[in-house]
């Protein structure tokens, strides 16, 4: 590098040094230190004491951590195809060519910049097994009662059904991907007669695939992270254990680690607990990105 180049470099680093501070302590260092942590008896208090692999073998005796885990992977496996279905069709709505389209598009994102807490909080009034208007409407058409907050059965689908209100953000994010899909296709689909079916599958998926494809790995990302609504909606579960909801059906992973460190003291056990999601979560991509490679279709592979 020449002298110009040396000068724009230092420059550069000196702008980015901040967030690269904060990368390392708040990212890295958690990390590495959590790996350490999971090898140690901690109370939070005074120093670590070092067990080696006794607390991954307790997490694998564990039936809670078993529980939780199930749980999150049940929340997942539904939220996934849910929420990409209906992330899409929310895109294809707001790119349609109608009168005041930019206000529709603002109102279907508006839900996903409201707060996790606000949200679940006019979930819970929503479905309110006494005066939730969800319930009234139900009974009105002739369906069955269902409480939704209270039933060990419809606590999960009912956070799947919560977590739908946040589908304005990454319906933007597919709207982009489909107003850079190039026209001409469409008008020579148009030209052999094809219908709005088949363009939809083998035009406008295929086009969007690497869209997709993110926003599965987001929300497997999401999924397993979840931990604001379960919390909250056990929380205000009438009657029930308020930490776990009822029967233990929103003890979610990291509702687990949560409660292990800062209810039961034991941090070395929680850090175990991480160190398991973090090694799950690598696979999982790992495992989703080979999986894309069948089904993704990136610009350069069209050229």
């Amino acid at each position: 590098m020449n002298r110009l180049e040396r000068h724009n470099l230092r420059n550069g680093i000196l702008f980015a040094l901040p967030w690269i501070i904060g990368f390392l302590v708040l990212q890295v260092f958690p990390i590495f230190y959590s790996f350490y942590l999971s090898l140690t008896r901690y109370n939070g208090l005074g120093a670590p004491v070092f067990i080696g692999l006794q607390n991954f073998k307790t997490l694998f005796s564990d039936t809670m951590a078993g529980l939780a885990a199930v749980n999150t992977l049940y929340y997942t496996f539904w939220l996934l195809p849910i929420g990409v279905t209906i992330g899409i069709s929310l895109a294809l709505a707001m790119n349609q060519k109608v009168r005041e389209v930019a206000v529709y598009r603002a109102i279907f994102y508006l839900p996903s910049v409201l707060p996790s807490f606000a949200m679940v909080f006019i979930w819970i009034l929503f479905t309110n097994p006494q005066y939730g208007i969800l319930n009234r409407l139900f009974v009105s058409l002739g369906l069955p009662y269902i409480n939704w907050t209270g039933d060990p059965k419809f606590t999960k689908p009912s956070l799947v059904i919560l977590a739908q209100y946040g589908a304005g953000g990454p319906a933007l994010i597919f709207l982009a991907s489909l107003r850079s899909i190039p026209k001409e296709l469409y008008e020579s689909a148009d030209l052999d007669g094809a219908g709005a079916f088949r363009k939809l599958f083998s035009i406008t998926i295929p086009m969007i695939t690497p869209v997709i494809l993110y926003d599965i790995i987001w929300g497997i990302s999401g999924g397993l992270q979840a931990f604001t609504q379960a919390y909250l909606m056990s929380s205000s579960a009438a009657g029930q254990d308020a930490m776990a909801g009822p029967a233990n059906s929103l003890l979610f992973y990291v509702f687990y680690v949560y409660r292990s460190a800062f209810m039961y003291s034991k941090m070395g056990y929680a850090a175990a607990l991480s160190v398991m999601l973090f090694i799950a979560s690598l696979v999982i991509a790992f495992i989703v990105f080979r999986w894309g490679r069948s089904w993704v279709f990136y610009e350069a592979e069209r050229k």
